[in-house]
């Protein structure tokens, strides 16, 4: 015998809300339905999927590997019956898309209407969040496609071009680094940088592209988004990066921050639209890819 979708699925919620009572009301069914239908994976596979103790439920190893393995089966599934339903209509239906948050605010509002007008029975759902979760739920079929940023590694993940964003640095009026044109190469140091928190590609990719390490210790500032970057460059605070699509967007239209490129060869980031390798709904990733293109 072989396990059934719905048993994975049981196994899957299960190890998400690590409770059979919290994952038999994710799944629409009773407590009990949901412990038989995990015993009965547990008989087929010939081993114990979860410990079970007072108040806690916890996966052992074999229920780990089930899990992993389950959720691989689990998406691809769901590929099959999206691609079912829209057989013909490219961009219809539902569509899970990520976006990195540098990219967000500043791409989709000027591309989003003129998708809805070329796929109008397209219903797409936007999660806006960091690379590393964003490529782990594509993994897991929690997602369909995510716009990203490259150089970023990713086994098992496939990629269209959107277009390339240059890196510009940002100082506040008055710094040392806020005259005119390009910034000599060796400008810019570690102990003036303010970033954006560990974690956002933009802060890796800028850091690896000017071969300089990270300020370190309890007194850097990070800041948790371009928004509030902005806001520190411009109290005086330090000088940072920016993605050429926000100041485009006018991020840093304020007073007391000079933005200027960086000399030589400037730094860029490539944006793509990324989706799991073998997905059925690639082409279609690749048709949004086409209509998120930079200008």
């Amino acid at each position: 015998m072989l396990p059934t979708l719905r048993q994975l699925q049981y196994l899957r919620l299960l190890a998400e809300h690590a409770s059979f009572s919290r994952a038999a009301e994710a799944a629409h069914v009773s407590q009990p339905a949901l412990s038989a239908g995990v015993q009965e994976l547990e008989r087929i596979l010939g081993a114990p999927v979860v410990e079970r103790t007072r108040g806690n439920v916890q996966l052992t190893a074999v229920g780990a590997e089930a899990v992993r393995r389950a959720e691989d089966v689990l998406a691809r599934t769901e590929d099959l019956v999206e691609a079912a339903r829209n057989a013909g209509k490219p961009l219809s239906g539902r569509f899970r898309l990520g976006v990195i948050p540098t990219v967000a605010p500043f791409l989709l509002p000027a591309r989003l209407p003129g998708i809805k007008t070329a796929y109008p029975n397209l219903r797409l759902f936007i999660r806006e969040d960091l690379t590393p979760r964003l490529v782990a739920a594509l993994k897991t079929g929690h997602l369909d496609a995510a716009v990203i940023a490259l150089p970023y590694s990713a086994a098992g993940i496939e990629h269209a071009r959107i277009g390339d964003d240059e890196i510009l640095a940002a100082a506040p009026v008055g710094h040392a680094l806020a005259g005119e044109g390009p910034i000599p190469p060796g400008s810019l140091k570690a102990e003036d940088l303010i970033l954006l928190e560990d974690g956002h590609c933009l802060r890796d990719q800028a850091l690896a592209a000017f071969d300089i390490e990270a300020p370190k210790g309890d007194d850097v500032f990070a800041a948790t988004s371009l928004h509030t970057l902005v806001q520190m460059v411009s109290s005086g605070l330090g000088v940072s990066f920016l993605p050429e699509m926000a100041v485009r967007a006018g991020l840093a239209d304020m007073p007391g921050v000079v933005v200027r490129p960086i000399a030589a060869k400037a730094p860029r980031r490539e944006i793509v639209v990324a989706w799991r390798a073998g997905s059925s709904r690639a082409a279609e990733a690749k048709l949004l890819a086409e209509a998120l293109r930079l200008d």
